[in-house]
């Protein structure tokens, strides 16, 4: 049996991430998703909880037919220690599955095997892409699974978007109302 391990911030999870996992299921038996920078949420490059994160892969992955261990993973600022840190919060794994350098490098270091997927369409299919067509009020729905797409609307997932990267300082916000019926001060 071979257990293989993909980590990703997935903020938000793909259809590049689909794509690459839907490949590793016809090369491993089990896959382990390793949701990263767990500890990150309502930032800009960081939107989304962990358990939000899980949630998107779990609904996504539901039809892949290879049974998938989804784990949050915090960071640890200590990259000596970080495949250690991966490997005692995740079941055991054969072999990793990565195009991050620092990840393939550590992995590498740690004498695990590592292998690079193809990446599909990655000019569009970024979390950085994404987030900036959610913020600009542009196609994206296209660019995930019907499913992340559900989890996202459930959270309002583009509403908080905008309001955590809105400016503080500009007047023009001031006592506007947010979809709780609040001013963004609370009132």
């Amino acid at each position: 049996m071979t257990r293989a391990l993909y980590i990703g911030r997935f903020q938000p999870y793909h259809n590049g991430h689909q794509a690459v996992l839907s490949w590793i299921a016809t090369q491993c038996d089990e896959i382990v998703i390793g949701v990263g920078s767990a500890q990150l949420s309502h930032e800009p490059d960081n939107p989304f909880t962990a358990g939000e994160r899980v949630l998107m892969i779990t609904r996504a992955l539901e039809s892949l037919g290879t049974p998938i261990y989804v784990i949050p993973i915090e960071d640890i600022m200590r990259n000596a220690l970080w495949v250690a840190h991966v490997r005692s919060m995740s079941p055991p794994f054969d072999r990793v599955y990565s195009g991050n350098p620092l990840v393939m490098r550590l992995f590498s270091e740690a004498m695990i095997e590592v292998e690079t997927p193809a990446l599909y369409e990655r000019q569009v299919l970024s979390g950085t892409e994404i987030r900036r067509r959610m913020l600009e009020g542009e196609d994206w729905e296209d660019l995930v699974p019907g499913a992340v797409v559900e989890v996202l609307q459930e959270i309002d997932g583009v509403g908080r978007m905008k309001q955590i990267t809105r400016n503080d300082c500009d007047p023009s916000d001031y006592g506007k109302k947010s979809e709780s019926g609040r001013n963004h001060h609370g009132f």
